[in-house]
Formats: structure tokens, C-alpha cells, sequence
């Protein structure tokens, strides 16, 4: 029987399965835990040892000085070692991280591909390129858990950084939005307050309308801007409710039905 010919994956196409990172990791604590190794061994040079932030340098001076381990039980040197493989393993994740930027700053300063083809070891400018991208598939899945995780291909990362763009421009649509909305609020309340001789109020709609006219008078900060956007919603919601009720309209007069008119526009539709 014929074995089935397994099917190469697309380039763009997502991993099924997340790779296994280090992730988040308080480097500095780990050092310091590293540090006190050394000082329970009577490490005679742990003062020379450098701070515990100092991770690359710290990291060199406990693989010189390993042997100064060599009398403490074995459990502290296997933990000690396992450590130091850890913060090796977390250096390398980080490391792909800001070359990325430094590759990113480079271009950004003029250099072309083939002036970064030796920086980054490969022979070719097209290499370059590629090793970029697949650098930066390490740094489009840093800090998101929650991300799909990439190949490390150009196409997988091209593919995700679009799909970032789409979703960047559209936060940047919906915040516009909101600075919009929440400019014209006041002047659309305080509209909608002048014509309430216009509307047909019952004992609901008019206790939300004293409460945004209440708000108007001192309406600053966000908090304040959030109040007059629940009460004038509130409002709403009560006119509405009165009309559906008396079949009649809750504006009787022209500029009364602009000034409602305005306030539901405004508003965003409730859910």
C-alpha cells in the first residue's frame, strides 16, 4: 500500500501548533538567584560578578566561574546550569526582538538590503530580506499569547503584518470616531436641552433630561463626558419608549425633532 505523500503546508499559512517560548521571564530575579549560588559556594570572586541586570556579562561570568560550584550539592549545580540554559534561551528570544528594530531603524536611515546583507551574515541582499522577515515573525508574536502563531516565513509574516495594518486602521477609524462623537456631545445636549418645551415628556424622560442639563453645567473631565453620554441615551431610550406607547412623536415642533434627531445620530446604536 502506498504511503500518503504528506502535503507541504503553505508559506502564509498559520502553525497549528504555538511554538514553544520562554516568553516573559524576570531575568534580573533569576540572576540574582544565580548570585546567591555563588555566594552559598563561597564563590571567592562573586563581587566582580556584575549586576544583576547586566544579563549578557553576568551570563559570561557565571560560565567562567561554573567550577566555583564544584562543592555545593549537585541539585544547586544542575539548577544553577539549568538556569543559566534558560536565560541563554530567553537571550536569544530577545535578541531576535531588537535586531529586528535595529534592522527596522536601519532602513528607515536609508540603508539598502545589500548594505545589511553582511550585517545580517548572508550573501545577498534577497537573503537579507528574508532573514529580516523571518526575524520578524519572533517579534509580531512577542507579548500576544493570544496571536496566531507565524511561520517563520516572509509570506506568513507579510500576511500578518497586513492583517495588523487593516487592524491598526481600523482602531484608527473607530478612535476618530469617538473624538468626533465626543466633540460634538455637549453642543448636541445642550441643543437638545433648549428645545424641551418641544417634547412630550413623561415622568422618566424628563428626570434623564434634568439630569443632563444637571451635567451640562459642569461637564469636563471624562468621567463627567461619559455621565452626559449614558443620561442623553437615557433619554433617548425614554422618548422613544413614549412614543412606541402613545403613538405619537415625542417632538412637536421643528427644531425640537432636529435637536432628537441630532442626539440619536450622535449616540452610537445601542446593542
Amino acid at each position: 500500500m502506498a504511503k500518503p505523500q504528506r502535503r507541504t503546508p503553505r508559506p502564509a499559512s498559520p502553525l497549528v501548533k504555538a511554538p514553544v517560548r520562554i516568553g516573559t521571564l524576570d531575568a534580573t530575579a533569576l540572576v540574582g538567584q544565580l548570585r546567591h549560588l555563588h555566594e552559598t559556594a563561597e564563590d571567592p570572586d562573586v563581587e566582580r560578578m556584575p549586576a544583576d541586570g547586566e544579563l549578557y556579562a553576568a551570563l559570561l561570568y557565571l560560565e567562567k566561574h561554573a567550577g566555583a560550584l564544584k562543592r555545593s550539592p549537585t541539585e544547586a549545580q544542575r539548577q544553577a546550569a539549568l538556569y543559566r540554559v534558560r536565560l541563554w534561551e530567553y537571550l536569544r528570544e530577545r535578541a531576535d526582538i531588537h535586531q529586528v528594530q535595529a534592522v527596522s531603524d536601519a532602513r528607515a536611515a536609508g540603508a539598502e538590503w545589500g548594505h545589511l546583507a553582511p550585517e545580517l551574515a548572508v550573501a545577498a541582499p534577497s537573503a537579507a530580506y528574508n532573514k529580516a522577515k523571518r526575524l520578524r515573525a519572533a517579534a509580531l508574536s512577542d507579548g500576544t499569547p493570544q496571536q496566531i502563531p507565524l511561520r517563520r516565513t516572509p509570506e506568513a509574516v507579510i500576511a500578518a503584518e497586513s492583517r495588523l495594518a487593516r487592524e491598526k486602521a481600523a482602531e484608527q477609524r473607530a478612535l476618530a470616531t469617538a473624538q468626533q462623537r465626543h466633540r460634538l456631545l455637549l453642543p448636541t445636549a445642550q441643543r437638545l436641552v433648549s428645545q424641551q418645551d418641544g417634547l412630550v415628556l413623561d415622568e422618566e424622560a424628563e428626570y434623564w433630561l434634568d439630569e443632563v442639563e444637571a451635567v451640562l453645567s459642569n461637564c469636563e473631565t471624562p468621567t463627567q463626558m461619559m455621565s452626559l453620554s449614558r443620561y442623553l441615551s437615557a433619554v433617548i431610550r425614554a422618548l422613544r419608549k413614549l412614543e412606541q406607547r402613545t403613538g405619537r412623536p415625542a417632538a412637536t415642533t421643528p427644531d425640537a425633532k432636529a435637536a432628537l434627531a441630532a442626539a440619536v445620530a450622535l449616540l452610537p446604536p445601542e446593542r
